[in-house]
């Protein structure tokens, strides 16, 4: 996939202060490519679902995600936490 050149990355945070995640970085080709190393050098999980990145890319920057998509992402969150849980699980053998 690094050879795509308008490879599609959308980041999304989540605190407290907000009642939905937010999009805290988009873009494409170099700039997506940046986005997914950055997360992967902070240990952060990175999912690719097209559909899903489509989506959000036409999201601006500090925008919450719609209601439609708090099924999807919250599905993901969990996928990203049960790693994380497996993970540490292993370390822990």
């Amino acid at each position: 996939m690094k050879d795509n050149p308008r490879r599609r990355a959308v980041a999304l945070a989540y605190d407290e202060n907000h009642s939905a995640p937010t999009v805290v970085a988009s873009g494409y080709g170099e700039v997506a490519e940046r986005i997914v190393q950055t997360a992967k050098q902070r240990g952060i999980y990175v999912h690719d679902a097209p559909e899903l990145v489509s989506l959000l890319m036409q999201l601006n920057l500090d925008e919450q995600i719609p209601d439609r998509l708090y099924q999807v992402v919250a599905e993901i969150l969990i996928w990203a936490q049960e790693l994380d849980e497996r993970c540490v699980n292993i370390g822990t053998e």
